[in-house]
């Protein structure tokens, strides 16, 4: 597939998302507007916010996962659960940044570029390459998940890394494919909370991402689905 192919199709799928969005907006708006009030003036709540908080202070519980270490991690303006793991019975280990929802009202923005200049500054260096996206299934309950995958190479290790934010019927790294998700379930008195996801995984130095695709692809899972199961 050629790049300007792929930019083509990129961009007609954001336009698609778009005219969704705005379709919806509509939708929800007009019997607010009749009533004399705005439904985004006061959206409804997040239920589950309280849950969303603690993970900052405790992580996440992986099946199969040990953690070696947590703690809060200023990264940006924003506070994020930094979580190094390590697989049972294995010497794979891995990094996994979580920032969860913190308000009713709070989108997610700028998460990536944050965890650019955080790579940066804890390392000196945060070169990208290889750069994609991906795509995987939690089967129970059923999601599809869309995530960025790519090579970061720092001064001292060479990363393969899945980016992506979660909700419980999914998940993509782009802020509108959430805002999508939430202007749904807005529509049925609901939310679609979120969770940041960024997975750092070691790999060989400026070595090919594919050769730890199945790796980082089952770890990815795995987090989606507690996620999903315990804490959206």
């Amino acid at each position: 597939m050629t790049s300007s192919k792929l930019f083509k199709e990129r961009y007609f799928a954001q336009i698609v998302t778009l005219l969704l969005l705005l379709l919806i907006l509509v939708i929800g708006a007009v019997p607010g507007y009749l009533k004399g009030n705005w439904q985004w003036e006061e959206p409804p709540p997040v239920t589950n916010l309280k849950k969303l908080k603690r993970i900052r202070q405790t992580g996440l519980a992986l099946p199969g996962w040990q953690t070696i270490e947590q703690a809060e991690q200023p990264i940006g303006e924003q506070k994020w659960s930094l979580q190094l793991i390590k697989k049972q019975d294995s010497k794979i280990e891995a990094v996994l940044l979580l920032l969860p929802q913190n308000g009713p009202r709070k989108q997610p923005q700028v998460e990536w570029t944050e965890i650019n200049g955080w790579g940066r500054l804890r390392w000196g260096q945060w070169d990208i390459a290889q750069s994609r996206l991906v795509e995987f299934t939690v089967k129970q309950p059923q999601a599809k998940v869309k995530a960025r995958f790519f090579r970061a190479a720092t001064k001292e290790q060479t990363f393969a890394v899945l980016q992506w934010y979660a909700w419980r019927d999914g998940g993509d790294p782009s802020t509108l494919q959430w805002l999508l998700a939430d202007q749904i379930a807005q529509l049925q008195k609901q939310r679609a909370a979120w969770v940041a996801v960024s997975i750092l995984v070691p790999m060989e130095p400026l070595g090919k991402i594919d050769t730890v695709w199945s790796e980082v692809k089952s770890l990815g899972e795995t987090v989606q689905d507690t996620l999903m199961t315990n804490e959206l």
